[in-house]
């Protein structure tokens, strides 16, 4: 006699050992049908896994986030057979899911096109109907590679002799087509509802850029057709947003070879950059950090004594100079610590809030740069908070409301917290980390706010909270941290006196809100599609004459808007007023003020939004007070709530 507990807390109790998949059908024949994957004891297994004790046990289906990443990881393994079936020669190498979809990387003689990803798809079509058994089978380290070096396939051959010989290797089978996997995997090939084969694109054999190029087909699978279309339809918004065309085509700034992934930022990129840094500086000025700014060239040996280069060194840019090696730096952290190091601290000066601008150099692989999402060189809104035990909860805290508010003012309500904790690979003692990862656990308590618990994510100095946007397609946009830190300060002598005369170490709190710069601004491009709100936009408005006529008044409207403090450009070439409005409203302006002969007697402008909306006239004076309160706004009021309809986010 065993008992299986369900999750809603009921037992039923079965005679001998079951399956899940028995389990499955004692339940309910609607159950059993859905069912691809069982949960025994917290265990991800197949629904074939025999339970031979008590347990506690929960059925999966496509309904459950485990269910989906089942079913993408078996779509995965269904489109390398349909590969196979076409392209005998082409070899699978490496598979995993990903968000929203799957990858799997082939070695092939010439690169897939888009008719080939179409022959593909039809072939996994035809796999499904085949409802081919989904079987797992373990094998001898031996014998597993001897079946794949028959196959010809070296690349699992190698991935074979790299896993350490204790474990365990399970491979999973359907007709013709065997893989290594871990598993767990959807029973049978009749499973899959809804996929579609998006792209195809270049990649390195495991990450290595001097390994060979592979050809990496991407996908997507959803439990139904209606899910699907949605994702297809975010995924054409997406690329209509893409930040790198738009960036281009706005004129915001652009990449080249001779500087890999740094950015050359124009005149209204850089407008934009500058109001970001403004509005930042304000907020840290008004919560008591002190603007601080650090050298670009440091000696490697400081990197050596916080641990960053043990862990970082791969990633760190080097230069030798005066028989010297010197870092550019990665991250600001070990040079704030030598700011706090200049003359004795005492418990009175904490908490020490020292914020930086801080331009930073990190080697990223050429294939993994993505526009402003991932480059060489960046600067972040860095802060480091120096204090004593007993100030991490308010700290933590006091940091987190400036934080939502600076994501309302930016425009995004919607903010996801999670707690990465203890890495595997570490410095200091559990002890503390016990006490820095309790401080976060409370801190995001006291918000009252949902948070995820990510174990063996949190740096190697310390655990970490990481808070991501979710933009108007429902991506999450990772950017803000705060991190705890009882090791950096100590390995690099920083001490204050404390109440008692006594020499202590401070606590370092290390936080960021928006992340990097180059990263939110592209974020920002996205999520608004260009269309700026008013007090972000390079040029909040655009004054055009409809005739010479107008040409004396329209500068005079500059003027005074620019005396009033407001970004505005003036558009008096000889065109057409229609060819001139349409011109400025591609290029996302907010408002587009007209002048004609009417206007120009009245002292007045035809106000007219990006988006179409005709204001009417107004007096200058009426106007700035109008265009004031937009900017007052921040991006409070923008909202894209007919495109998240329209996609279902």
């Amino acid at each position: 006699m065993l008992t299986v507990t369900l999750p809603d807390g009921s037992t039923r109790d079965y005679q001998q050992p079951v399956s899940v998949a028995e389990i499955a059908r004692s339940i309910g024949s609607g159950l059993a049908k859905a069912a691809l994957a069982g949960r025994v004891d917290d265990e991800l297994v197949d629904i074939s896994h025999v339970v031979d004790g008590d347990a506690a046990v929960a059925i999966i289906t496509d309904r459950d986030a485990d269910g989906l990443e089942i079913l993408r990881h078996s779509c995965a393994h269904l489109m390398a057979q349909a590969v196979q079936r076409l392209f005998p020669e082409a070899q699978v190498t490496i598979g995993p899911v990903i968000a929203d979809g799957f990858y799997y990387d082939f070695a092939y003689n010439r690169p897939f096109t888009p008719e080939d990803l179409s022959a593909i798809e039809k072939t996994m079509q035809e796999i499904v109907k085949e409802d081919l058994i989904v079987e797992r089978e373990v094998l001898e380290r031996d014998d597993a590679v001897k079946l794949f070096r028959d196959m010809g396939e070296r690349y699992k051959v190698e991935i074979i002799e790299s896993i350490p010989s204790n474990e365990p290797l399970s491979f999973y089978r359907q007709g013709d087509f065997i893989d290594l996997c871990r598993g767990p995997h959807v029973p049978s090939t009749g499973k899959f509802k809804a996929f579609k084969l998006t792209s195809v694109a270049g990649a390195y054999w495991r990450g290595d850029s001097s390994r060979e190029t592979l050809q990496r087909i991407y996908g997507t699978a959803w439990p139904n057709s209606k899910e699907l279309r949605l994702h297809l339809l975010r995924l054409e918004e997406a690329e209509k947003r893409d930040h790198r065309k738009l960036g281009k085509h706005l004129g915001l700034f652009h990449f080249q070879e001779e500087a890999p992934g740094m950015v050359f930022w124009h005149p209204k990129g850089w407008t934009i950059y500058q109001v970001i840094q403004s509005y930042m500086k304000k907020v840290q000025d008004e919560n008591g950090y002190l603007e601080i700014n650090t050298p670009q060239l440091v000696d490697f040996s400081l990197w050596e004594k916080s641990g960053h280069a043990a862990k970082f060194s791969e990633e760190m840019f080097t230069v030798e100079s005066d028989n010297r090696q010197y870092a550019i730096k990665p991250m600001n952290c070990p040079c704030h610590v030598q700011v706090f190091n200049q003359g004795l601290k005492s418990y009175r000066d904490l908490p020490m809030r020292l914020a930086e601008f801080g331009s930073c150099h990190r080697y990223e692989p050429s294939g993994s740069m993505h526009g402003l999402m991932r480059v060489r060189n960046f600067v972040q809104d860095d802060g480091h908070i120096f204090c004593s035990e007993e100030q991490i909860q308010s700290e933590v805290a006091d940091f987190m409301q400036l934080l939502f508010k600076v994501y309302r003012d930016f425009g995004f309500n919607d903010v996801l917290l999670r707690l990465s904790t203890r890495p595997s690979k570490r410095v200091g003692a559990d002890e503390l980390w016990d006490q820095a990862e309790d401080a976060l656990r409370q801190a995001l308590d006291a918000t009252g706010l949902d948070w995820e618990l990510v174990p063996g994510e949190g740096a190697f100095y310390g655990p970490k909270i990481e808070y991501s946007l979710r933009d108007c397609m429902g991506r999450l946009q990772q950017c803000g941290t705060m991190q705890v830190d009882f090791f950096t300060a100590e390995r690099l002598g920083a001490r204050y006196v404390a109440e008692d005369n006594s020499r202590r170490i401070p606590v370092m709190l290390h936080r960021a809100a928006l992340g990097s710069f180059e990263r939110f601004i592209g974020v920002l491009i996205e999520h608004y599609g260009g269309a700026l709100p008013a007090w972000l936009a390079p040029v909040q408005a655009v004054i055009m004459n409809i005739t010479d006529n107008q040409a004396n008044y329209c500068r005079k409207v500059e003027e005074s808007l620019k005396n009033k403090g407001f970004r505005v450009v003036l558009d008096l070439r000889n065109e057409k007023i229609g060819f001139k409005i349409r011109e400025h409203t591609m290029q996302k302006t907010p408002y587009l003020l007209v002048a004609g002969d009417r206007e120009a007697q009245s002292g007045t402008v035809s106000v007219r939004k990006r988006g179409g909306e005709d204001l009417g006239t107004m007096t200058l004076d009426a106007f700035c007070g109008h265009l004031g309160d937009d900017v007052a706004e921040y991006g409070r009021t923008s909202s894209d709530s007919a495109l998240q309809q329209q996609v279902g986010t």
